[in-house]
């Protein structure tokens, strides 16, 4: 009898913040995300130089935790989450841990969108999202295998979930979203008519 198998599967952790424990702490998150960007003079000349739509800390600051401390709770509350994925993935950490090593904000304007990347020197990767207003654009994975599928068929449009070569996830206020960084993703065109908040992460194994 023939079967098939899944073999090698990229994974994407989601988890939510409780309702109730989200709206407040998402009101925190966004009073003071939006302080920081109007007070960032460095953070908002590198997203006018680099044609980022919006603000974003990602290459200006690097002590949210110590600036307010709403992003050290934020921070807590990754732990958690990051600590139960590293659990579902099965690393060996030979004794290290996978630890919080960067965390910045993201105030995207509306049109704005965030081409594919990826997040090098890094185990993990994710974004909690604060504010999303209607039609903010989607987060976008790529198979990673993609680049060597030379000749192959493209996929149904109702194929199931794991054999698309491109998935869309669509996010939430206080969604909490988890990868392996080397998994190339990116911020889709927002439809919006007002900027959407989120707080993106990397953790490191040390």
């Amino acid at each position: 009898m023939a079967r098939i198998d899944t073999l090698f599967a990229t994974q994407l952790y989601r988890g939510q913040v409780p309702p109730a424990k989200a709206r407040a702490l998402n009101t925190a998150l966004a009073r003071a995300a939006l302080a920081i960007a109007e007070g960032d003079e460095a953070g908002r000349r590198w997203a006018l130089e680099n044609a980022y739509a919006g603000y974003t800390s990602y290459a200006s600051l690097d002590d949210l935790a110590w600036r307010d401390p709403v992003f050290a709770e934020l921070a807590r509350l990754l732990d958690i989450h990051a600590a139960e994925f590293v659990r579902g993935l099965h690393f060996d950490l030979g004794g290290r841990k996978v630890v919080l090593d960067s965390l910045w904000v993201n105030v995207m304007e509306p049109a704005g969108a965030h081409t594919g990347h990826i997040h090098p020197h890094s185990v993990l990767s994710g974004t909690y999202y604060v504010s999303v207003p209607t039609g903010s654009g989607a987060l976008k994975f790529e198979d990673p295998r993609l680049a060597m599928m030379m000749a192959a068929p493209p996929r149904r449009p109702r194929a199931p979930q794991g054999s698309r070569s491109f998935v869309y996830i669509e996010p939430k206020p206080g969604l909490v979203l988890m990868w392996e960084s080397w998994l190339r993703h990116e911020v889709m065109p927002s439809r919006a008519k007002r900027p959407r908040i989120s707080v993106s992460f990397n953790y490191g194994w040390r």
